[in-house]
């Protein structure tokens, strides 16, 4: 499992700071993407894990019955840096 830490280093790395400087939008987004996206997935975190364990559920019910809305949560946190960016904010 690849940690959000290293996805935004990486991404870093492929691009070039002097044209997307670090405070740009895109990098609130990249941030946004790997911070959240990283735990949009119940595995996709120790906290995650540590939840599945605790309260002793599979894997495939966090699918069926809490994926769907973080997933909903995730888009609209996407549509919303958009529409930020949009308006100047």
């Amino acid at each position: 499992v690849i940690d959000n830490v290293p996805l935004v280093a990486a991404a870093m790395g492929m691009y070039d700071l002097s044209i997307i400087p670090t405070d740009s939008q895109f990098w609130d987004l990249i941030a946004f993407c790997a911070g959240t996206g990283g735990s949009l997935l119940v595995i996709g975190s120790a906290s995650g894990i540590a939840f599945m364990g605790m309260e002793n559920i599979s894997f495939l019910w966090y699918l069926k019955k809490i994926a769907p809305g973080a997933a909903m949560g995730y888009v609209a946190g996407i549509i919303t840096l958009l529409v930020q960016t949009k308006l100047g904010f």
